[in-house]
């Protein structure tokens, strides 16, 4: 653990061990602890770190928050890391780092360098992160990308906390939709034939699939046209599904996102999973055949409904295979935790999903579900509504040809994923620090540009001092840098990503801040130059570190 995120922790410590204390003495009311935090002043005057454990103590003994703050600050013993402990209105414990000691901790991060953020929370844990997992019956839209950026940066983000990581694609290729996506495409391929057919009425419209019919001719010709039709619309359906989901993957890559496995919906009939789920489910009283239809018993677990599982014509629910899916996710592959991203209209999904799992023997709380809202494209104040390579839907692919892939990874995760979020095509090509992106990588640039010069000027930095970084400017610095580590373990915990795009460019601004106030290479000051120099590193380390996070690149020259 990092000196800064263990030095957290310990005065977590520290403060349940003074309120202790201060109970044992009889200073306090025995009453239950609360659990400690600590967070952030916003004001510099006001430390480091501030805990509000009085205000949370005041209803329970009855005091004053701010005389509760008295009794516990008493009990706080002296830390050569922490230079004062105040209390401050209306009952908060504020404890200000050492300066010196916030200079020795540069030297920890150039000594960490890659593994620097880095920390022990998941201590191992197996975790699977599902995501996309888009029906291979059409391209990725602008939304998919959205879920696409949070499940890559997200399992960068627990690897970094310490869990082992698998990504999963779950391949959506049995069911209602893949028929309709084959009949759809045999259509397509007739009428390109020159063969007078129509699309059915429940087909895929898009100008796609007739481009998809195209390329299948180019490479087949009309082979398929020679065979009996139902023949014929499963084996080019076929074709066609391995060429979508081929395209899926090459528009992954091309942000960056790529899978441990893709696994196929096929697989859970095959080998037996979803007959064993089911069979799981109807030992234990959770399966009832009604209404010509097989239903799972939600309402025995406290949902407000009952779901269909099997329909009356004998197919599976999309709701079935997916118990099957997680059957196989918890028992079978034995994950500790299972996270799922799904787009905003899988809300309504969440609930029965984790009845099902607790019916199956599995404590619900180890399945997460992350729900990625909708995206709105905009041209500074004007919707973009259509596709112009298209005339429809907006393509993924599309806004990565205009934008490339850093620009969309960094919109996509700069806000929560509940959070319904506007993506400014114009904004994200501005080279100005308007745009975060530009702003955020611009940093890193301009701190390559002062490490070539040092190397040209042939500056030997090893030997810097940092105990002279003591201004306000390069103290800040490196406060800033410092939390990199909790940014990861807070991200993790709360499978927040978009904490680091909130973080690289609050990291940025205070570098851009010292650059202006601080001159690094000086010939006037060779000592404080080195020690400058070592600061810009560790920096340096904490950006890329950063960016390296969230799939960006951190680029030397801009």
């Amino acid at each position: 653990m990092s000196g800064i995120l263990a030095l957290r922790h310990k005065i977590i410590g520290l403060l349940t061990e003074a309120a202790a204390k201060a109970q044992a003495a009889g200073k306090l009311p025995a009453v239950t602890l609360p659990d400690v935090a600590l967070e952030h002043p916003q004001k510099p005057e006001h430390g480091d770190y501030a805990s509000s454990l009085p205000l949370k103590l005041a209803r329970a003994t009855r005091l004053k928050p701010l005389d509760i703050a008295g009794v516990i600050r008493k009990f706080i013993p002296a830390d050569p890391a922490i230079v004062s402990v105040a209390v401050a209105p209306p009952g908060f414990i504020n404890f200000t780092l050492d300066s010196d000691w916030l200079s020795r901790q540069v030297e920890e991060v150039l000594a960490s360098a890659e593994t620097f953020g880095n920390v022990d929370l998941g201590k191992g844990r197996r975790v699977q992160i599902e995501f996309v997992s888009v029906n291979p019956t059409g391209p990725l839209h602008v939304g998919h990308g959205r879920g696409a950026i949070l499940g890559s940066a997200l399992a960068n983000i627990l690897s970094a906390a310490g869990f082992a990581v698998e990504t999963e694609y779950y391949i959506n290729n049995a069911g209602s939709q893949i028929e309709a996506f084959k009949h759809s495409l045999y259509t397509r391929y007739q009428q390109a034939l020159g063969v007078d057919a129509e699309l059915p009425a429940n087909g895929y419209f898009g100008g796609y699939m007739a481009d998809l019919a195209q390329a299948i001719i180019a490479e087949d010709g009309d082979k398929y046209s020679r065979l009996p039709e139902v023949e014929a619309i499963d084996r080019l359906g076929e074709v066609g599904l391995k060429k979508m989901i081929g395209q899926i993957k090459t528009d992954l890559e091309r942000l960056g996102v790529t899978f441990d496995t893709w696994f196929s919906e096929r697989s859970l009939f095959k080998n037996g999973q979803y007959d064993t789920a089911m069979t799981l489910l109807k030992e234990g009283g959770y399966i009832a055949e009604k209404e010509t239809a097989t239903w799972f018993v939600s309402t025995a677990l406290g949902e407000n409904k009952d779901n269909v599982v099997v329909r009356s014509d004998g197919s599976p629910t999309y709701f079935a295979t997916d118990i099957a899916y997680h059957y196989n996710k918890f028992v079978e592959r034995k994950f500790d935790q299972v996270i799922n991203i799904w787009g905003a209209d899988h809300q309504g999904h969440v609930s029965r999903m984790k009845a099902v799992v607790g019916a199956m023997g599995i404590d619900p709380e180890r399945l997460k579900v992350i729900i990625s809202q909708m995206v709105t494209l905009r041209r500074g104040g004007e919707l973009v509504r259509i596709s112009k390579r298209s005339g429809d839907i907006i393509t993924l692919s599309e806004v990565v040809d205009e934008v490339g892939a850093d620009v969309s990874r960094f919109f996509f995760l700069a806000r929560s994923a509940d959070s319904q979020m506007d993506f400014d095509m114009e904004l994200a090509k501005k080279e100005s620090a308007e745009n975060p992106v530009y702003y955020v990588q611009y940093a890193h640039a301009r701190i390559a540009s002062i490490l070539t010069l040092a190397a040209e000027r042939k500056i030997d930095y090893a030997d810097g001092d940092v105990s002279l970084l003591t201004s306000e400017p390069e103290q800040s610095l490196i406060r800033k840098m410092l939390l990199l580590p909790e940014v990861v373990e807070m991200a993790a915990k709360s499978l927040g990503p978009h904490q680091l795009a909130y973080y690289a460019q609050e990291l940025a601004t205070m570098f851009h801040s010292f650059y202006k106030q601080c001159r690094v290479i000086s010939r006037d000051d060779a000592g404080l130059s080195k020690a400058r120099l070592k600061l810009v590193v560790a920096a340096k380390i904490a950006l890329s570190r950063c960016l390296h996070l969230m799939g960006m690149t951190a680029p030397d020259t801009m």
